[in-house]
Parts: structure tokens; C-alpha cells; sequence
């Protein structure tokens, strides 16, 4: 956290940030605005990010400015946003191309439709401007100036540069996420906030401020006016920011994960047999797998571990013998592909999640399979993403990892060209040998390729006198 114990005191950690062209664009930016009569500051995420001693992802600007002067004073604009305010300025500098987002102060009106306002009035006021935004930590503003900063090195002001009409600076260092102002407001304005509220309390380890946390919960229910797309892509954050199991117990917490994700609220509370869960019911294994997804960590990974065993509640029964999942994995590919339908993935992302689902029990018959049928195994695309999603679950459960390792050894060890060879033949070979095109190529193509994986057949004059014996 930040020290607040004097206007001269800096962060105790450093941010490091490998490349400093955006910082350096964003105080040009700032530094054209103010030459030319008009407040400037950087705004926001990279003000709070710069105070944590975190790299930001990009540095936002807020200006007294309108729109039209923004798009008038500098060279390459994009008006993605204008009606709101907020112009893109583009930068090409040394084979990098990125842009500053340059917003004007303004008053926001009534959010009829729970995101957009309704209408907006431009202000010359930094603290009008401040007061509409979503949290105390996202609220505040640096004046570069002020500090002396002119480049990256000085990237870490005292605290006498940034301006704080919210109170952010307190709750940045007491580890808190508070909505400004009123709590419902604020929330009833955007309803996607609740989600960022959420992302954001996880990402940095922060508690929920218990009014903000309140409202909530009582607009929960309200989140399934924001698009799914929306959804999605503040989920997807969650789970890949490094602290995916907090997110998650959050989301429990406010209300909002039977609203989002009712398939995965489900897994509370179901039982699963001792011997091979030792750790408690569904949801607590999930969350076992949420907790070891790193920062950074691939969007289809990390939802394949979300939903690897979001088929195990409808299909729980009690058994004389032990507590039963038949056909989990079948029912748990069905009900992953109506949640990924409803977010609008990717038909490529898609793919590659059900697979993440509908694979991962299969290193329990590895040690006995076929040459034939592992090496099919591993021609699964992203084969290392079925290996991590394995162990990840094995570590949250038993622990045993004894799969894992004879796969992960037996798929290190073997040549791509023996996992997948060339064809010996093809049906212009098995029309050259007088069989009649037909339905029966296409099963005596895969028998040929058996024959191949398993070693019984090397050249094309043992596959076609293997289709000899078995199909004539």
C-alpha cells in the first residue's frame, strides 16, 4: 500500500515499466493541453497503478478541453467516443503504435438504460468530472507539473502531485474498494460496475467497502441488463489476472454469481466421494483449480477450469457403493456450450474449452490405452493446455499425480512424426487397387492409420495388403 504519513512521502515499491513510450506520449499530451491554456492530468487506473507500484496497461488523460478542440490540436485522432467526450490521440513511434485516451470533464445525466448516461454536460470543474466516476481508487488525478515529472524514471511523484476529491488516496492504502459517492448510484448508473468492483477487489487484494458491498447486493439481479459480451470479457479478466478464486468467492459473496454464472452457483453444496475429494464439495474443488491459474494465464484454460465439472450437479446421485457422476462429462460439454453460446465466445475459443471438457478424464485410462488411441490424444490442439487443466485438477483434489506424470513423460518423449505420420495411402491409392470408391474408404483409411500408430504397418504395400485382408 501507499504511506500517507506526509505530502513528501513516496511509494515504498517502484513501478516497472519496460517500455516508456505511452508515459512519455501521455505527458506530451498533457503538456500541449496546458501550453495551450487548458487543465490536463493524468487520470484514473494509471494514477492508481503509478501509487501501487504497478505497470500500468495505459495512461488516460482528463482535460478541461472539448472534443473538438482535442480533434483540432493534434494530428492523429480517432473520435471513438466524442459524444461522451473522449477522443483517441494515436502515436507512432519507433515501430510502436498505441494511443492516449483524452477525455473532457463532464457531468454525467440520469443512466435510463443502466450504462450509457442519457446526456452529457461538458464542465470545466476536474472535481465535477472526478465525482461521476465509478471508485475512490479510480478517481484520482496526477498533476505531472506539480511533481516535476518528464519522463518515465520520474514516474513516481510525492503525494503533494496527485489531487484526490473522493478520498481515494485513504482507501488506496487501507486496501479498500468504495464506490463514490452513493453506493447505489453509482452502481445503478453502470451495472457492469459491480462486476469491476468485484475484478478489482481481487486483482489487488483489497476488501469490498461494507456499503458498497450492500448495494451490490441488492442490485444484483440488475447485471443481466448488461451485455453479454460485456460479461464475458469482466470475467475472462477475473479469471486471468492471477487471483481468479478471490474473484470467484466474491461473486459469491455480492449475489452476482447466480445471476452471471447460475450453472457454476450450483456447485455449492455438492457432495463429491472422500477418497477422490478429500478437499470438500464441487464449488470448494473449483475454486481449488481457480487458485492456481497464474496471471497472464490462457482465456481458454481458465474458463476449461471454471467448467470442467459444471456437469457433475445435475448429474449427483448416492449410490449403494459411493457417491456417483455418470455421464458428468457428456452433460457438464452440453451446459459449458450454452454458456459459452450466451457470452458470444469464439467458435475457435469454443472448441478448444469443450475439448478442455470433455478430455479431462481421460488421463485416467492413459496407462491402458492403444498406441493408436494416445497418440490420437495427442493431437489435441493445445495438447499442454489438457496437461495443465489434469494437474491443476489432480493438486485440487487427491494430490495424485501419477496420470499426469505418465502422460506429460510419454508425450515429452515422443517424436511429432510418430504422433502424426504421414498417410501410406490415400483413396487414389485405393482406387489404383480396384476398390470401388465409397462410404467403407473412410473406415478403411482410419484402419490403415491404426495399423501405423500402433506399428504394425510402415510402408504403403503393407497398408494396401492390410485392407486386403480385412475389407476384401
Amino acid at each position: 500500500m501507499i504511506s500517507l504519513s506526509g505530502s513528501g512521502e513516496r511509494p515504498r515499491k517502484r513501478a516497472e515499466v519496460a517500455d516508456s513510450h505511452q508515459f512519455d506520449a501521455a505527458l506530451r499530451v498533457v503538456g500541449k493541453l496546458r501550453a495551450a491554456g487548458f487543465e490536463a492530468y493524468l487520470a484514473g487506473g494509471c494514477v492508481r497503478d503509478l501509487l501501487l507500484g504497478r505497470e500500468p496497461t495505459d495512461y488516460d488523460v482528463a482535460t478541461s478541453a472539448t472534443p473538438d478542440v482535442v480533434l483540432e490540436m493534434f494530428e492523429r485522432t480517432f473520435a471513438v467516443g466524442a459524444h461522451f467526450g473522449v477522443v483517441l490521440v494515436a502515436h507512432d513511434e519507433d515501430d510502436s503504435y498505441f494511443t492516449t485516451e483524452v477525455a473532457t470533464f463532464r457531468s454525467d445525466g440520469a443512466y435510463s438504460d443502466g450504462r450509457h448516461p442519457d446526456a452529457v454536460r461538458y464542465t470545466t470543474s476536474a472535481e465535477e468530472d472526478v465525482k461521476r466516476r465509478d471508485f475512490t481508487i479510480n478517481g484520482l488525478l496526477m498533476d505531472p507539473e506539480r511533481a516535476g515529472v518528464s519522463g518515465l524514471a520520474e514516474a513516481h511523484p510525492d503525494l503533494s502531485s496527485v489531487i484526490d476529491f473522493v478520498g481515494g488516496l485513504v482507501d488506496l492504502d487501507a486496501g479498500v474498494v468504495r464506490a463514490i459517492g452513493d453506493p447505489n448510484e453509482r452502481l445503478e448508473e453502470d451495472h457492469l460496475r459491480m462486476l469491476r468492483g468485484v475484478r478489482f477487489a481481487a486483482r489487488f487484494g483489497f476488501e469490498l467497502e461494507a456499503g458498497t458491498k450492500l448495494a451490490m447486493r441488492s442490485l444484483a439481479k440488475k447485471i443481466a441488463a448488461v451485455s453479454r459480451e460485456r460479461m464475458r470479457d469482466e470475467l475472462t479478466r477475473m479469471l486471468t489476472e492471477g487471483h481468479a478464486r478471490r474473484a470467484f468467492e466474491l461473486l459469491d459473496e455480492t449475489g452476482l454469481l447466480p445471476q452471471v454464472l447460475p450453472e457454476v452457483a450450483r456447485m455449492k453444496g455438492v457432495e463429491q466421494p472422500a477418497q477422490y475429494h478429500p478437499e470438500g464439495d464441487v464449488w470448494v474443488h473449483t475454486l481449488g483449480l481457480l487458485a492456481q491459474l497464474e496471471q497472464g494465464c490462457g482465456e481458454t484454460l481458465a474458463w476449461g477450469a471454471l467448467l470442467h465439472d459444471v456437469g457433475k450437479p445435475p448429474t449427483f446421485r448416492r449410490a449403494p457403493d459411493r457417491i456417483r457422476f455418470d455421464g458428468h462429462v457428456e452433460v457438464g460439454v452440453a451446459i459449458a456450450a450454452d454458456i459459452l453460446r450466451r457470452f458470444r465466445f469464439s467458435n475457435e475459443e469454443t472448441r478448444q474449452i469443450l475439448a478442455l471438457v470433455d478430455n479431462h478424464m481421460r488421463f485416467a485410462d492413459a496407462e491402458h490405452m492403444k498406441a493408436s488411441t494416445l497418440k490420437r490424444f495427442f493431437r489435441l490442439d493445445r495438447f499442454e493446455e489438457h496437461l495443465a487443466l489434469h494437474r491443476m485438477d489432480c493438486l485440487a483434489g487427491s494430490g495424485n499425480l501419477d496420470h499426469w506424470h505418465f502422460v506429460r513423460d510419454c508425450w515429452q518423449a515422443m517424436p511429432e512424426e510418430t504422433v502424426r505420420p504421414r498417410p501410406l495411402i490415400t483413396g487414389r491409392e485405393l482406387i489404383a487397387a480396384g476398390f470401388a470408391p465409397g462410404p467403407e474408404f473412410k473406415q478403411m483409411l482410419r484402419a490403415v492409420e491404426d495399423a501405423q500408430l500402433e506399428g504394425l504397418v510402415g510402408t504403403a504395400e503393407e497398408a494396401l495388403q492390410l485392407v486386403r485382408d480385412r475389407f476384401q
